[in-house]
């Protein structure tokens, strides 16, 4: 069995997309078809199923890729393996926007500067992402994780925080009690929720505040942290998505008497076992990062 044809097969099945399966492989369009065709010829099976619009796999297909990606997965291993630590191919990396954006892509360089020949693909977002479907070797999750048959690591934590912008503030007044959140304006993202109750800790003991009912939504935590800067209204925002504001003053911390409940922060892994060597390198090397800094500020 020719093991090109099965790398080949393997990431048209997953991207459901013979152009994108050659742009990441850097081959042609006509190649990756050609070679899914002469699998399909060798097995005598369709083992996809293309349309104008998909290529999807069949139930065949979708078989037979359950039982060679495991396969696959251990010949990179064993290829990794045997060149000394130097990583190649493609990581797929999924990540939420703000988070992403602010607090682990400027620690990607170190670990792309280790592996100059592994070329890493950042899929970036809040909303939902179908991560098999789009191939993603490792995702970071922020809060709690779907159930599934996937495997998670958990990496860090960091505190939820109450905010809003000294304009604000100057026209409204400060709460200086969870309880004096229903007299104020909310603005929320996919993070904070919708919901119209804060849990707050102090001394051990829980409480439930209620909250004005969010005056402005938005779909991502940029939009949130933004709205929060130019003097909308209080928000709950995750601490990795705001720590600039707070720090240069565009922000302000409110009601810092009182916890939060802390937001977890994992790498998850789509195909559970079959992760690729790649995604537990680069996750091991995130975790060492991330473990460093909490040392850092432990000692501070």
């Amino acid at each position: 069995m020719d093991v090109a044809q099965l790398k080949i097969f393997s990431r048209v099945a997953r991207l459901s997309s013979f152009s994108g399966a050659a742009r990441e492989l850097s081959i042609s369009q006509s190649q990756a078809s050609r070679a899914v065709a002469e699998l399909e010829a060798e097995l005598g099976v369709a083992l996809l199923a293309r349309t104008t619009r998909a290529v999807v796999a069949t139930e065949a297909g979708a078989e037979y890729l359950a039982r060679i990606e495991p396969v696959l997965d251990q010949l990179d291993e064993a290829e990794q393996s045997v060149r000394q630590g130097e990583l190649r191919g493609t990581l797929r990396v999924g990540m939420p926007t703000s988070a992403g954006a602010r607090e682990i892509i400027p620690r990607i360089p170190g670990f792309a500067e280790l592996h100059p020949r592994l070329e890493l693909q950042i899929i970036m977002g809040d909303q939902h992402q179908d991560l098999v479907r789009e191939a993603v070797d490792v995702a970071i999750r922020i809060g709690s994780l779907p159930d599934s048959s996937a495997t998670a690591r958990l990496l860090t934590a960091y505190p939820r925080v109450i905010v809003a912008a000294p304009s604000y503030l100057d026209r409204f007044g400060r709460p200086t009690s969870p309880a004096e959140l229903r007299d104020h304006r909310i603005v929320a993202g996919p993070s904070g929720g919708v919901s119209t109750a804060w849990t707050f800790l102090r001394a051990g003991q829980s409480e439930v505040a209620e909250v004005a009912k969010a005056s402005a939504l938005f779909s991502d935590n940029e939009g949130t942290v933004s709205a929060a800067t130019a003097g909308m209204g209080i928000a709950s925002i995750g601490y990795w998505s705001c720590r600039s504001e707070l720090s240069d003053g565009r922000l302000v911390r409110l009601l810092p008497d009182w916890d939060t409940v802390p937001t977890k922060v994992y790498a998850y892994f789509p195909l559970g076992k079959a992760t690729r060597f790649a995604a537990r390198a680069f996750i091991d090397f995130l975790a060492a990062q991330l473990d460093a800094e909490r040392h850092s500020s432990a000692s501070a």
